[in-house]
């Protein structure tokens, strides 16, 4: 009996130890129902009906708020497309008689050929040395072994028929050389008459090429200021699409005058599809002149000069090209002119522009370039100004040249 009693005190306290185990394991859950699932939904909650507490007063914030951020943009917006409206607010271009008249005297003042020719003839009686001397400086100026022979021979039998050493006449007679070198009789106007066709009016189109460097991009933006000071109206075409700044520089210089450009987002897209879209976009806006620039291309780029072939001809697809301009540096002296002989067996060179004459001693290219490719020197760049780009003129050249 006692062993009886013993076996059921063990049993007995077995089964406690194993209820104490069994709770011990059913502990650790009961903490987790309040733990941290439990905690984001009573944020939740508090922040939700927070949010919702905040809506029921900030109603009427909310829709005045969206009002006034909405008023402003409004504002910005309309004095944008206000802004270019007035004609008061556009650049206006200098006339062309104005800034011949501006530019005369800065080509006097500053080419060095005029000075030493000059310090040459205020001699009186010249000697041989003096002859020599004044060869030279024309040689300098590149006009050219030619025209500078042509130039000596002629100036030395008018001094020698006249028996004249005074200075002053010895001065006119070399003028009347150096404007008979320049040739007055060339032709000098750009032809931009529209043209009939049978589909209807073709704007005048003017194709300008050149070698990187040359300020072309620049020339065609001042070009383009000068037909519209002449009340052209002008549509440019940004055909340079491998250089990345020559589109946006384009466009900016015809917003200024409330020019037009036509352009591909496209780096180096296709230039001839933006010069045929260009011509095409000036005849349905029927405007007067399309000007179109290219990538300045390097002379001995065959691949390049191609290319620029095909611009031209894919253009001319359109209709008629009135001109084809060449954009020379009057620095490059007889380098420039040995770029000219090569653009105009690609294109049909019509007209040079001349930049950066002012300050050069280079003023005989004008001759030397006109001879080479029998085309006139129609325009020239004289300064840095927007309006620093005027029609040459031989008389006032030579004047400037010769004081």
């Amino acid at each position: 009996m006692y062993l009886v009693w013993i076996l059921v005190g063990l049993l007995a306290v077995g089964g406690a130890v194993a209820v104490s185990r069994s709770r011990n394991k059913e502990l650790p859950p009961a903490p987790r129902k309040p733990q941290i699932e439990a905690k984001p939904e009573a944020e939740t909650d508090r922040v939700e009906t927070e949010q919702l507490e905040s809506e029921v007063p900030a109603g009427p914030q909310t829709q005045g708020e969206p009002e006034t951020v909405e008023s402003e943009p409004a504002d910005a917006a309309s004095t944008l497309e206000q802004e270019p409206a007035p004609a008061g607010e556009l650049d206006q271009p200098e006339s062309a008689p104005s800034r011949m008249h501006r530019l005369r005297s800065r080509l006097a003042g500053s080419g060095r050929i005029g000075s030493a020719l000059l310090g040459i003839l205020s001699r009186g009686d010249l000697s041989e040395e003096d002859w020599e001397e004044l060869e030279d400086t024309l040689l300098m100026a590149d006009l050219g072994l030619d025209t500078t022979d042509q130039i000596m021979q002629g100036l030395r039998q008018k001094v020698k028929v006249e028996d004249t050493s005074d200075p002053e006449r010895v001065r006119t007679l070399l003028r009347e050389e150096l404007l008979a070198a320049v040739d007055p009789s060339m032709d000098r106007s750009l032809n931009l008459a529209p043209v009939q066709t049978e589909t209807g009016t073709h704007p005048a189109v003017v194709l300008v090429v050149g070698v990187n460097g040359t300020g072309k991009t620049t020339t065609v933006g001042k070009l383009a200021r000068l037909l519209v000071a002449e009340d052209k109206s002008v549509l440019l075409g940004a055909a340079d699409t491998f250089r990345a700044a020559a589109a946006e520089q384009l466009t900016t210089w015809g917003e200024r005058v409330g020019v037009g450009t036509v352009r591909s987002e496209l780096e180096g897209a296709d230039p001839s599809s933006v010069a045929f879209d260009a011509i095409k976009t000036g005849r349905e806006d029927a405007v007067d002149v399309v000007l179109v620039d290219t990538a300045g291309r390097l002379q001995n780029k065959s691949t390049l000069m191609d290319e620029l072939g095909k611009v031209k001809r894919v253009m001319e697809k359109q209709g008629p090209i009135a001109e084809t301009l060449l954009v020379l540096d009057a620095t490059t002296g007889q380098n420039g002119l040995r770029q000219a002989e090569i653009f105009a067996q690609v294109v049909d060179v019509s007209g040079v522009v001349l930049t950066k004459l002012d300050g050069s001693a280079k003023g005989g290219i004008v001759v030397s370039v006109q001879k080479a490719l029998g085309v006139p020197v129609k325009l020239v760049g004289l300064g840095e100004g927007a309006d620093d780009l005027a029609p040459f003129s031989p008389e006032d050249f030579v004047d400037a040249i010769v004081g």
